[in-house]
């Protein structure tokens, strides 16, 4: 079966053939094995930390295979977007020009480049095997990052970000880049996917347009897909929403892919959270769920049916459990993979549950 676990150094030659292999560029996993090393390093430095408030900690999950021990995924997170220099991304503004002579008074949508988003959480790197069928594993390598941040207040901030990837035609190419990117930095869209790291390089604010970009004067095709993920993303993007993200007024600086945000607190992962007790059965009833243990500190997510209630206990058959590291007692948290009908119409509604 499939679990998520924090990734170690010894992950080190699957990691690598991950960060040269994923499409898109993977900013969470350098394709030097040196630099590659050191940021495996630090995320385990991260986990074992006593940490109080976020700071330059990055925690690396990675899929795996139980019965194989395979690397099927990974995905991470950064404990404070920008700690060491500053996250860049465009800002949708409205910008007011009036004249009371000429009787004009227009709105104009503009681009600002912004780093607001600096010090934020932010889900980053995340990546599936192609060869995985069925969209499950999708779902259990994203959200159990919410679970471990769900379970671990402390070490993150109470709003997190997540930035999707823009609209790219089959070669790669992103008309937003074109129109406006390429304008400054006179190279293509991946070579600087590459070199940004992120969006937290110096070259950003030394060489991208410091004033609006204003909207109506960019070409249709890059008006067009402004904050529209790209096809490769749609499906990251359901998963955000499943957790709550909501698409907010930033874009990013390269491509325009969206901005998601979400506040912790209002998250699947703390609102539907229950904490049930382990108990040995042969399993297979009830509705899938996040499961999550932190035992010893040592995270592990898994997707599992439940039966409905807290009071029915967790029945997990043993397979579950090794993956989880669990034994009959022990305490895991768990959250309903997809909401019910009933409670997307009741949250619409603004009916408290």
């Amino acid at each position: 079966m499939l679990f998520v676990r924090p990734g170690r150094l010894a992950d080190l030659d699957a990691l690598e053939h991950m960060a040269r292999t994923a499409q898109p560029v993977l900013h969470s996993l350098p394709h030097d094995r040196r630099a590659l090393e050191a940021r495996v390093a630090l995320s385990e430095d991260s986990f074992r930390a006593e940490v109080d408030f976020p700071g330059e900690e990055f925690y690396l999950f990675v899929l795996e295979d139980s019965e194989t021990g395979k690397l099927l995924g990974t995905a991470s997170i950064v404990a404070a977007a920008g700690y060491s220099e500053p996250f860049y991304a465009f800002r949708n503004d409205a910008l007011i020009h009036a004249s009371r002579e000429l009787h004009v008074n227009r709105k104009i949508h503009a681009l600002t480049m912004s780093h607001e988003l600096t010090g934020k959480s932010r889900l980053a790197g995340f990546y599936i095997d192609p060869a995985l069928r069925g969209d499950a594993a999708a779902h259990l390598m994203s959200r159990a990052r919410m679970m471990y941040i769900a379970a671990n207040r402390k070490r993150f901030t109470s709003e997190v970000f997540s930035l999707l990837l823009g609209v790219t035609d089959d070669q790669g190419v992103s008309p937003f880049w074109e129109a406006v990117g390429r304008k400054f930095f006179g190279r293509d869209f991946a070579d600087i996917e590459i070199e940004s790291g992120g969006r937290s390089r110096t070259f950003i604010a030394e060489v991208m347009p410091s004033y609006p970009v204003y909207v109506p004067l960019l070409p249709e095709s890059a008006q067009r897909v402004l904050g529209e993920p790209d096809e490769k993303a749609l499906l990251a993007y359901e998963i955000h929403l499943e957790e709550g993200f909501e698409t907010d007024r930033f874009v990013d600086i390269f491509d325009a892919g969206p901005v998601l945000t979400a506040q912790v607190d209002r998250s699947a992962c703390v609102t539907r959270n229950e904490t049930r007790a382990v108990r040995e059965a042969a399993g297979g009833q009830g509705s899938t769920h996040l499961i999550a243990s932190n035992r010893a500190g040592d995270f592990r997510c898994v997707l599992a049916d439940l039966p409905a209630g807290k009071q029915a206990g967790a029945p997990l058959p043993q397979a579950v459990r090794a993956a989880l590291g669990v034994q009959d007692g022990d305490a895991v948290r768990c959250v309903p993979l997809h909401q019910q009908p009933e409670e997307r119409v009741d949250e619409l509604s603004g009916e408290a549950q």
